[in-house]
């Protein structure tokens, strides 16, 4: 079977922290090993760019793991947590992950989106079918989008 990874191919791997960290959480009552999913998803291949997307919190109590990410090998992205009026809280980094994955696109043959969020559908295509590139996603069965799989 040709799984279409080859040694020469350029990867650039982008992490959702958020969707990734809650489904192992919610699905597993576990916790996310980021170094072994940088490892799995450059499978060999030259690694161009690594990111990982995450959200800072008042608190700050996620300042340690962000540095462990760094450590192991990720270009780290916060942003705040956005708290609305009637106590809403929102945090994401999906606009954030697209033009980064459409500005590298260019450099790289191969994508892997480590996320099963079904928003990235549209990004998926889009790298397919304009800029070339192969995508792979790595996520969690359970809490991922069937559409983003069949795209991907």
């Amino acid at each position: 079977m040709n799984t279409g990874k080859f040694a020469e191919q350029r990867v650039g791997v982008l992490v959702d922290i958020q969707n990734m960290y809650y489904s192992a959480r919610v699905l597993y009552k576990k916790k996310v090993n980021f170094k072994e999913i940088l490892k799995a998803a450059a499978s060999g291949r030259k690694l161009i760019r690594a990111i990982a997307y995450g959200i800072r919190t008042i608190e700050g109590l996620e300042k340690n793991f962000f540095d462990a990410l760094q450590k192991s090998g990720y270009e780290v992205r916060t942003k705040d947590l956005q708290i609305f009026p009637g106590g809403v809280k929102k945090g994401d980094w999906d606009v954030g992950i697209t033009v980064d994955a459409i500005k590298l696109a260019r450099h790289l043959d191969v994508v892997v989106l480590v996320t099963g969020d079904g928003d990235y559908i549209p990004l998926v295509q889009y790298l397919q079918n304009t800029m070339g590139c192969r995508v792979e996603v790595i996520a969690f069965a359970e809490s991922t989008s069937a559409k983003l799989i069949e795209a991907a």
